[in-house]
């Protein structure tokens, strides 16, 4: 998958809708995921998930529910970093959480 599709399908199972690519004119243009969450009606920007373990701390904690979940996820962590499942990084996490809600593909163009 396309970062992009990642940063978005954690986006939608954290509760995120109307998901779009912005420009943001205070960086430069360089273009940016906004949504609206919950029942916020303010636009505002998705987190950096592949990049961020914070974010992606609060998508595992969000975005999966039940023990059962919870077991998948961290099986797929310790096949995606076997060593030092506790030491992945935010995008390997970000994978293992996709794969276990079934979101994750390897084509870039499916989504």
């Amino acid at each position: 998958m396309k970062p992009e599709q990642q940063r978005i399908a954690i986006a939608e199972a954290c509760g995120y809708r109307n998901i779009a690519l912005r420009e943001d004119p205070d960086e430069g243009f360089d273009p940016l995921l906004t949504g609206f969450k919950n029942d916020n009606q303010f636009d505002e920007q998705i987190p950096d998930y592949l990049n961020s373990l914070n974010a992606m701390h609060k998508a595992v904690r969000k975005g999966l529910t039940g023990s059962e979940q919870l077991r998948t996820y961290e099986a797929h962590l310790l096949y995606l970093s076997p060593d030092y499942p506790t030491e992945a990084t935010a995008a390997q996490r970000a994978e293992a959480f996709l794969r276990t809600i079934d979101k994750w593909t390897t084509n870039p163009n499916e989504q």
